[in-house]
């Protein structure tokens, strides 16, 4: 009876030490899971503007993208690192000029009439302390277009010039300079729509 009885508190005692030892092992999977780090691309007020050209005499339109999704990584214990390695997708049904129908024009003639791009998607990698390369995909194709950058306490700063030609954006440029041709026609009666585009992103850290 008493050997019944020590093996039966035996066996209570395992189960619920068991039980303990998974209970705390759960916790510490569940904190490291929320690590929580110093720089998050997630939380960062991010800007995306962009300068496209019209006329000959290259006048600027400025535009911007009002959201950006962080879609891997973009977390560090510093800039640098929440920075580098970061995949991120921008949904062109974002883009915003200040003018509605200069909106409508680009997403329905210049997106539109590129191939899967309601969504542009990309991977920032730096290569040295002022450096970097973005991997963009749009039209189909995925491209680098190089960066520089600067970090000054929580602020990221990249500017870069891209060239549509490298995304074989030419008919999407034809097609935008078609549907804009008098607004994009100079003193010299020329419309003309240029395939660069500069790009200046901004992300200040909480």
């Amino acid at each position: 009876m008493k050997k019944a009885l020590l093996l039966s508190l035996f066996i209570c005692f395992s189960v619920q030490f068991s039980s303990c030892k998974t209970e705390k092992k759960k916790e510490e999977v569940t904190k490291k899971e929320v690590k929580v780090y110093p720089f998050s691309l997630k939380t960062a007020k991010n800007t995306i503007d962009w300068f496209a050209y019209k006329t000959t005499a290259k006048l600027p339109v400025k535009g911007t993208f009002k959201k950006v999704t962080i879609t891997k990584n973009g977390e560090g214990n510093t800039a640098k690192e929440a920075i580098s390695n970061t995949e991120f997708s921008i949904p062109v049904s974002s883009l915003f000029t200040n003018d509605s129908g200069r909106d409508y024009k680009l997403k329905k003639f210049f997106f539109s009439v590129m191939d899967n791009t309601k969504l542009l998607s990309g991977k920032l990698t730096l290569t040295d302390d002022t450096n970097g390369t973005a991997s963009i995909t749009m039209n189909g194709v995925t491209a680098d277009l190089p960066f520089t950058y600067a970090i000054e306490g929580k602020e990221f700063k990249l500017t870069a010039t891209m060239n549509l030609d490298n995304w074989n954006a030419q008919k999407a440029v034809a097609s935008i300079n078609l549907a804009c041709k008098e607004l994009h026609k100079g003193k010299d009666g020329i419309s003309k729509t240029w395939s660069e585009v500069a790009i200046n992103i901004t992300s200040v850290f909480q």
